[in-house]
């Protein structure tokens, strides 16, 4: 009963879960863009936004931006919940936070896609 309070209905390897995929995500997101400025030692504006018009890089960078926002949310309510006892404290964090993640996800969109 305490911890069906406590996880909101959520489980622990759920969070597991989305952590691991998000951090692959991430991870080779980051390891693309590093081949990708390797691999380009004399890049300019016109093939950085060459790179990014390409549908696929699009969707590759909307998956980052998402995996991103998620990861972070999991990480801040684990360590949030773990760390700030008091209620108050603890949800004016994660609003905080939440607010934050909301904000710049949809900014990165409205980058990348140009909306």
């Amino acid at each position: 009963m305490v911890t069906a309070i406590t996880s909101f209905g959520r489980s622990g390897l759920y969070d597991w879960l989305i952590q691991r995929i998000t951090a692959v995500i991430l991870g080779l997101y980051t390891l693309f863009l590093v081949a990708f400025l390797v691999n380009n030692p004399e890049l300019d504006f016109r093939a950085w936004s060459l790179l990014y018009s390409n549908t696929a890089m699009r969707i590759f960078s909307l998956m980052a931006l998402l995996s991103l926002g998620a990861h972070c949310w999991i990480g801040l309510w684990s360590v949030s919940t773990d760390y700030l006892k008091p209620f108050s404290y603890r949800f004016l964090f994660q609003a905080v936070s939440g607010a934050a993640m909301f904000v710049y996800t949809v900014w990165g969109i409205q980058l990348l896609w140009g909306l």
